[in-house]
Formats: C-alpha cells, sequence, structure tokens
C-alpha cells in the first residue's frame, strides 16, 4: 500500500497530477481541494495516497490533508459513492462544510454538488453521521510540505482547462460554462474553478 509520496511536481492538469519521486512519475487524481493547495510544477510535494486496486487498473488519489483521505475513505464506504463522487464532493466542500451539512441535515447544500441528487444526499446523511474519523488530532501537511501559497504558471487556456476539469468532476458543459461565465479575470485556471465552484455552492 502506498500511504504517502514525496517528490517534485511535474504536472498540474485538473484533476490529474503526475509526482516524479526518485526518477518515478506517480500519476495521481485529486480533488480542487488539494489541486489549490499545490505550488507550481517544478516545486517539491508531499502528499497523503490511496490506492485502488481494480481488475483493470491500480489508481492513486492524493490529498494534501490526512482529514481529507479519511473523509474520502469513509466516503467511498457509502453505498452508490464511488471515487469519482467522492472526489467531486471534496472539490465542492472542505471536511469541516460536509460535516456540518451531514449534522444539520442539509440535503439542499448536498445536491447541489455534482453528482449528488436527494436520495444520494439523504444516503449520505443518514450513513455518514455513523462514520466520521476523529478529526482532531489529523496530521495535516503543513504549508510548507504541500507548498501552500506559492503560485502554479497559469495555462495557455485557462479557461478551456477549467471547463474540462469541472467536467471530469461530473458536471455537464453547460453547467461549467455557466457556472465559468465572467471569471476569466481570476486569471489562473485553479482560481476560476475554485470560484465556479464557491458561486455553485452559494445558490
Amino acid at each position: 500500500m502506498i500511504g504517502r509520496l514525496r517528490g517534485t511536481l511535474l504536472e498540474k492538469q485538473p484533476p490529474w497530477l503526475v509526482v516524479d519521486v526518485a526518477g518515478i512519475g506517480y500519476e495521481l487524481e485529486a480533488s480542487m481541494t488539494t489541486l489549490l493547495a499545490l505550488p507550481g510544477c517544478g516545486e517539491e510535494v508531499s502528499l497523503y495516497t490511496h490506492l485502488s486496486v481494480r481488475d483493470d487498473a491500480h489508481l492513486l488519489y492524493g490529498f494534501a490533508r490526512e482529514q481529507e483521505r479519511s473523509l474520502f475513505r469513509a466516503l467511498i464506504k457509502v453505498n452508490g459513492i464511488g471515487p469519482k463522487l467522492a472526489l467531486a464532493i471534496l472539490s465542492g466542500m472542505d471536511e469541516d462544510a460536509f460535516i456540518r451539512c451531514v449534522m444539520d441535515d442539509d440535503i439542499k447544500a448536498l445536491t447541489r454538488l455534482p453528482g449528488v441528487g436527494k436520495k444520494t444526499a439523504e444516503r449520505l446523511v443518514i450513513e455518514m453521521r455513523d462514520r466520521f474519523p476523529h478529526w482532531q488530532g489529523g496530521a495535516d501537511v503543513s504549508a510548507d510540505d504541500a507548498g501552500l501559497g506559492a503560485s502554479a504558471p497559469a495555462p495557455k487556456d485557462p479557461l478551456a482547462d477549467a471547463e474540462a476539469a469541472l467536467v471530469s468532476l461530473g458536471y455537464k458543459p453547460s453547467e461549467a460554462t455557466r457556472m465559468l461565465s465572467g471569471l476569466e479575470k481570476e486569471g489562473s485556471t485553479e482560481a476560476m474553478i475554485k470560484a465556479a465552484l464557491v458561486r455553485r455552492m452559494a445558490g
């Protein structure tokens, strides 16, 4: 089991990234929460990981915070929630916001997430109440470890990349276009995606 990686960030194309560890390039899929915390390519990163073994592939997921990985692992144990939907949920809200939604029975907020309908939101509330990890005392990555605050170079077409990333998270192309309308001024792909998700959650 691969539990953590430390190396050089080679590529960052939401929701994918590649980390070079001693000459081996590990391809990982990550939530926008984690991607926004990462530095630019060429910088050192440290990520908690989860390895999913399937008959046709070995898939590696990366997380800037141990708490986020714990919530991911709890989410994929819920009936009907796979890794793709779990990452979409984590991209739309952080751990604390998700816990508040569950504890407050906030079905409406949960249904704003891509791929989460009313029945899925109700199932999340019912099943997740008893599955929360102990968040206090979790070993978070420090700002230095994760590279938080370092600026990433802007891609050639950040708007198109942002739209593609939202589609990969489960939003329909037309919905992704609406979410990004007027956000070109944000500049980078990551900033546009973050603003779009905030706008979507605000309803």
